[in-house]
């Protein structure tokens, strides 16, 4: 399952905890990962990754955005990943919990276990 491949491999690279899902008490800073599309064709595989930077403020939010960036660059290291295409980044603060955020949008192309 590639979200648990790209999650494992985040929490072995990156200095703070990914998660698929947001803990009930979490702890800043912090990144949540999602697969907001994919597609499969004969065992080769694509998939959309949103990746999330939750941070006390705007600027360790988008330090650790970068963070993410620099780390997933090098996912295609991996045996089953051998494409990671950065689509888009962007500041995605909650204006409504006020809570600060960046978000990237990874495309990733991998061969299925």
């Amino acid at each position: 399952m590639i979200e648990k491949t790209v999650l494992d491999y985040l929490n072995s690279k990156l200095s703070v905890e990914a998660y698929m899902e947001r803990p009930e008490n979490a702890v800043l800073p912090f990144v949540l990962l999602e697969v907001t599309s994919g597609s499969s064709y004969e065992h080769i595989s694509n998939a959309t990754f949103a990746i999330q930077s939750y941070a006390g403020s705007l600027y360790k939010a988008a330090k650790l955005n970068d963070e993410v960036v620099k780390m997933m660059a090098d996912i295609d290291d991996l045996t089953n990943v051998s494409k990671c295409s950065l689509n888009t980044f962007y500041n995605y603060t909650n204006t409504t919990t006020k809570e600060y955020r960046y978000q990237a949008v990874f495309d990733l192309v991998y061969m299925e276990d």
